[in-house]
């Protein structure tokens, strides 16, 4: 959720005289799904004028995924010890499962591009469009055990971070995602309050541009930041960290489409193609369980310009524009 519709869901927090920090700029956010109406989050807008458009930036032709445990609340050594949730696992499972065609998910970004008109939205053939990873996306892990990471960290001190794990894997430019993950205990400022994660860009070592996400440890949260929201059945997947794979598949689709926000893909108030379709729990685009390369995995629906005839809506398997739901 982007920061002007954030501070729309915590008009009721501010009215009591509660002070909320600004989140920050340009920084897109997927805000807990408390601080909004309940019955407002089920209805996606599906109106054409709704659709995303290109804002004249960058997307994410080639993505690669580098993953920062940041700080000895993970572990002294080089291996992930001290992991209550097992989230470090999970988010590594999920991304390592995001490609090829045993992926239907994550395809419904290919329709968006660069090279287009500003306000394009249907790219068709046009342009260069997002990419979609053929194998494992999931360029390098590293435990940076090096010094205990704050207990609230600052965004400053998030973005120092990315910069600082971009130099240890040698990445930069804007078809990487760092992702910094938080230890169980650490709260970022902001979390479980303002939002449950958030991406944006920095400047890399070498001058190039750097998108990455502040990553809580999202079951610390609780159902504040989707916990037990899917229904689960007989999927085998644990209804207590379904919040990892939804918060963090909203975060890597719109870094995909958006990695300098908002610059990529957004609608007219700004939104994202994860902030239109998160904490729907029934109707078109309902958070589901679905199978990535036959692991399964909870995630929120995106937003695809192409449903309906180009109308728009949300979508959790997309193999082509006319084959999605």
């Amino acid at each position: 959720m982007l920061r002007s519709a954030l501070v729309a869901g915590c008009a009721a927090a501010l009215a009591t005289g509660a002070l909320i920090a600004a989140a920050p700029a340009g920084a897109s956010e997927l805000a807990p799904h408390h601080m909004s109406p309940h019955s407002a989050a089920k209805k996606a807008p599906a109106a054409s004028g709704n659709n995303l458009a290109y804002g004249g930036g960058n997307i994410v032709t080639a993505p690669k995924i580098y993953v920062v445990y940041w700080g000895n609340q993970w572990g002294t050594g080089s291996t992930v010890t001290n992991d209550p949730s097992g989230e470090a696992a999970l988010q590594l499972s999920f991304f390592q499962h995001a490609y090829g065609s045993g992926d239907t998910f994550f395809t419904s970004q290919t329709q968006y591009c660069q090279g287009v008109a500003v306000g394009t939205t249907q790219c068709g053939t046009s342009g260069t469009h997002v990419g979609h990873p053929a194998s494992n996306p999931v360029g390098g892990t590293w435990l940076d055990s090096s010094a205990k990471a704050p207990t609230k960290p600052s965004d400053s001190q998030i973005a120092a971070e990315a910069k600082k794990a971009a130099s240890h894997f040698g990445v930069s430019g804007d078809n990487v995602q760092i992702i910094v993950d938080a230890a169980h205990g650490v709260v970022p400022s902001g979390f479980k309050t303002q939002y449950c994660a958030w991406h944006d860009h920095t400047t890399a070592s070498n001058g190039a541009d750097l998108p990455y996400t502040n990553m809580p440890y999202v079951s610390d949260a609780g159902t504040s930041c989707g916990a037990s929201f899917v229904a689960t059945g007989s999927s085998g997947v644990n209804a207590a960290t379904e919040g990892v794979t939804i918060v963090g598949g909203h975060e890597y689709a719109e870094t995909i489409t958006d990695p300098a926000p908002s610059s990529g893909w957004v609608d007219s108030t700004g939104a994202e193609t994860g902030d239109k379709c998160a904490w729907i729990s029934s109707g078109q685009g309902a958070s589901a369980i679905i199978s990535l390369n036959g692991a399964n995995f909870a995630v929120q629906s995106l937003w695809s310009n192409n449903y309906g005839g180009g109308a728009g809506n949300c979508v959790v398997s997309y193999t082509s524009a006319t084959n999605q739901h």
